[in-house]
């Protein structure tokens, strides 16, 4: 390695900001919306220690919101000795109160509590402040809080305020402690964005240098000191992540990678044949295609109970491919596409209060008697980073950009038993929503869409004669971190169309209907 090469490697390992979890919903979208600023960012617990912090060479630290209130017996509490670190220090609502109270100042109970839009009004010091440059003087914010800043001894003073908030940012006059109270990092807050970045590049002083390809070239290094001259095993779904993944050690060790495709029946329409080509003509990968469609259809055959289904295939997934990995001689290595959201949501992360929300897949459910090292090199990703990091390796749009697509295919989204006729109708339907989506340019603009087969028939009328055929429902969100979404407002002349195009080509249906059922209190996948 070069001394340019390890200045630079040195230069993106200093330049990290942490961010403190106290247990937002909205931890994970703030510490993205840090990174989006080419700056790397991790999320710890709350608990964290100043020693621990300052072990790491902070340029920045962020106190996240949380549903506790500061004065609450119990309610979690930051070591007051990370101020003294020397460090910029962000709190955002609940993070902001903490430092308030550090300082000597009165959070309560608001006599108006604050949930949604409202409109921040910036103050003389803020109209100047680093913090807000470039930000209109009245700019639409959301707000989540019951509590709020009552008031501030002389150290401090009022950067903005809305109606009901007279301290909704504030900063310490001798250092850069800043706290606001509204959620910089939704997209309700106009431009949130702008405070990150300022708060990111302005106040904490970011080069910006982690970037993608920096990312490769340091992965690229870890990757072939770590696999040497043995062989690597990546099982390739076709989803995103672990297509970039198998990029990406393609890229490090090139043939020594093999790549298994399990083609358990349960794919889009296309999808094997397409994931298979593009991997075949772009990257010098080995790619095994182990067709196992009849063996899970037997295995699901009449299973009704989506967590049943979840189960069996599962299970006959670990099979067939441990079977197809014991055909490799000398594969030492497993590669997996294990990102950042699947070690926190799975309570293995370095963050703090969130709840361990699901156990993922590629976090949980190896088997015990693994015989093969893991290799993990998206782990400290996002879902954004992974995208950008496809794109950067050369992989298509169409495929960096897929939507989500659930570990168990389309037997979550075919209610009732799975067979053979009724995953065919499901095909053809959900690729005549995707076409008609991606049409009307919709497809990026929204989160994940998709059709569901229920386990109905409905009466209607074709021509002069009377139906009884399947019902099939359209389902399209919106949402940043999929933890919480919303249904999708598509227009009308575009859900006519798909309607329309699924009953005239899909004999098999005679009914459409649209899910407007937000999450929560609905999932997104209906199973």
């Amino acid at each position: 390695m070069s001394n340019e090469k390890q200045t630079q490697s040195e230069q993106n390992q200093s330049e990290v900001i942490l961010i403190l979890d106290f247990g937002s919903q909205y931890t994970q979208l703030l510490a993205q919306r840090t990174r989006e600023n080419h700056t790397f960012c991790e999320i710890i617990p709350c608990q964290s220690s100043a020693a621990e912090i300052a072990a790491r060479r902070p340029i920045g630290v962020i106190l996240s919101g949380g549903p506790s209130s500061v004065y609450e017996e119990g309610a979690p509490q930051v070591d007051p000795e990370i101020f003294e670190l020397g460090v910029p220090v962000l709190g955002v609502c609940y993070g902001m109160q903490l430092i308030c109270q550090n300082f000597g100042g009165r959070v309560t109970a608001a006599s108006k509590k604050e949930y949604g839009r409202a409109m921040l009004e910036l103050t003389e010091e803020g109209q100047v402040s680093a913090l807000f440059a470039g930000v209109d003087a009245c700019s639409q914010v959301w707000m989540s809080h019951g509590d709020k800043v009552d008031v501030s001894p002389g150290n401090f003073e009022s950067l903005a305020s809305t109606s009901s908030c007279p301290y909704a940012a504030f900063k310490l006059k001798d250092r850069p402690i800043y706290g606001i109270q509204f959620h910089p990092e939704v997209t309700h807050s106009r431009q949130g964005r702008e405070i990150i970045r300022n708060f990111v590049v302005g106040v904490c002083g970011s080069h910006q240098c982690w970037t993608m390809a920096n990312f490769i070239a340091e992965s690229v290094d870890k990757l072939r000191a770590q696999i040497g001259t043995q062989r690597v095993i990546c099982g390739l779904s076709g989803g995103v992540d672990s297509a970039v993944v198998a990029a990406l050690i393609s890229r490090a060790v090139g043939s020594q990678l093999t790549c298994i495709c399990v083609d358990n029946g349960l794919m889009r329409k296309n999808e094997i044949e397409s994931v298979a080509r593009v991997f075949r003509e772009n990257f010098d990968v080995n790619l095994i295609v182990a067709n196992a469609r009849e063996r899970f259809l037997t295995a699901l055959k009449g299973v009704t109970d989506p967590q049943e289904k979840r189960k069996i295939i599962g299970s006959t997934f670990i099979d067939v491919f441990s079977e197809e990995a014991k055909k490799i001689d000398g594969a030492k290595f497993l590669a997996q596409g294990t990102i950042y959201p699947d070690v926190i949501e799975s309570g293995g992360a370095k963050g703090g209060q969130a709840a361990t929300i699901k156990l993922h897949h590629n976090v949980g459910g190896l088997p015990e008697d693994l015989e093969f090292q893991l290799v993990e090199p998206l782990r400290e990703l996002f879902k954004g980073d992974t995208r950008r990091l496809g794109l950067e390796l050369g992989l298509p749009e169409e495929l960096v950009w897929r939507h989500p697509f659930p570990g168990p295919g389309l037997a979550v989204r075919c209610l009732g038993e799975v067979t053979e006729e009724n995953l065919a109708i499901l095909r053809e339907v959900d690729a005549i929503v995707v076409e008609e989506i991606t049409k009307a340019n919709l497809y990026r603009e929204t989160s994940q869409t998709f059709a569901v087969l229920l386990p109905i028939n409905s009466v209607g009328v074709m021509g002069d004669g009377r139906t009884y055929a399947k019902v099939v429902a359209v389902r399209s969100v919106s949402t940043v971190d999929f933890m919480t979404a919303d249904w999708s407002r598509l227009p009308y002349d575009v859900l006519a169309t798909i309607s329309s195009r699924i009953i005239n080509e899909v004999p098999a249906v005679n009914r459409v209907v649209y899910d407007i059922s937000s999450k929560p209190p609905a999932t997104i996948e209906w199973e």
